[in-house]
């Protein structure tokens, strides 16, 4: 298939069946991996639907310069979406941004401001969000779409992500979701609200995220869990929550590298950890989707690093200890 802009390459059909995972032959996993296309996540989704809902409400014109919040995957997005548009663009980043992030959004053009100080949450999301507003304020010509606040980004997931997991399979008994913006679960929560509302839709979070009411706590993992509640978390109902442990996000991960062949990211990781833990609640014959992100390459020096996991204490039994031994001894 030809494309006329990288931006466009989106392959939303991909599910990975993942056997033994569940230890459970009477249930159905598969894994939705969003990872096929130039931004290497998701996001690319969410990305083109903030700058297309902005250039048709006129926010957006030829010569506009945005600035952005993010971890990594979506200023990724941003970044080869803004390349393809003709955008300037910087992105508000912080100290947790993985080294491949960072390399990534900046050999893609964007300009990159890097935070250092926590929040009073032991984040950084505060201190991004309020460089943003400070900027503005100095400069009104500068544009910023708001992925934790726009109404487009849940918009891509209820029209792209929902819609292909509905389509390829039919019935969903279960559909788990990481929640970070919670673009991506809201989305996903209306859409099956309306057209399959047997369908159970688990938002997975981690241990010190807000999102879901939790206490605020240390965070380590790029991309998981937020220190401030999104404006665009799903309200109505329709949707039930699990909340995971870095610890068990990082097992799980290796564990699917080790046994299935794929480094998944920090968030798939997380999501694995809730289907596992629900699966006794799940009916015989269940068809379960977990939604994957993006890839563990970003990953590489974090989930992937014995070395890093080790200094955060972050190590379960096995695992990132056996690596290490095998490695040294």
């Amino acid at each position: 298939m030809i494309y006329s802009s990288a931006a466009d390459i989106v392959i939303d059909d991909v599910f990975l069946t993942l056997p033994g995972f569940l230890d459970r032959r009477d249930v159905d996993l598969y894994l939705k991996i969003e990872a096929f296309n130039v931004a290497g996540s998701l996001k690319l989704k969410t990305a083109q639907s903030m700058v297309a809902a902005a250039e048709r409400d006129g926010r957006l014109s030829p010569g506009s310069r945005i600035i952005e919040s993010s971890s990594g995957n979506l200023g990724i997005a941003m970044a080869v979406v803004c390349a393809t548009r003709g955008y300037a663009l910087t992105i508000v980043t912080d100290i947790r941004a993985t080294t491949a992030a960072v390399a990534t959004m900046r050999g893609l053009g964007a300009e990159l401001v890097i935070i250092r100080d926590e929040d009073a949450n032991g984040g950084f999301l505060h201190g991004r969000i309020d460089y943003i507003r400070r900027a503005l304020a100095r400069d009104p010509g500068l544009v910023w779409l708001n992925q934790y606040a726009n109404p487009a980004n849940p918009d891509a997931h209820r029209r792209q992500t929902a819609h292909s997991v509905h389509k390829e399979f039919g019935h969903v008994d279960v559909l788990a979701v990481g929640a970070g913006t919670t673009g991506t679960l809201t989305g996903c929560v209306e859409y099956f609200r309306e057209r399959s509302p047997s369908t159970r839709v688990i938002g997975v979070d981690v241990e010190g995220s807000v999102t879901f009411g939790g206490p605020p706590g240390p965070r380590h993992i790029p991309g998981l869990g937020t220190s401030r509640v999104p404006e665009i978390v799903p309200t109505g109902g329709g949707y039930e929550t699990c909340v995971v442990s870095e610890k068990e996000t990082v097992a799980v991960c290796r564990e699917v590298a080790a046994r299935h062949g794929v480094l998944v990211g920090g968030s798939t990781g997380s999501v694995l950890c809730a289907v596992r833990r629900l699966r006794a609640t799940f009916r015989r014959g269940a068809t379960v989707v977990a939604i994957s992100p993006d890839l563990g390459d970003r990953y590489l020096d974090t989930v992937y690093s014995d070395d890093w996991i080790a200094a955060r204490d972050l190590e379960l039994s096995g695992g990132a200890a056996a690596t290490r031994e095998e490695r040294t001894g």
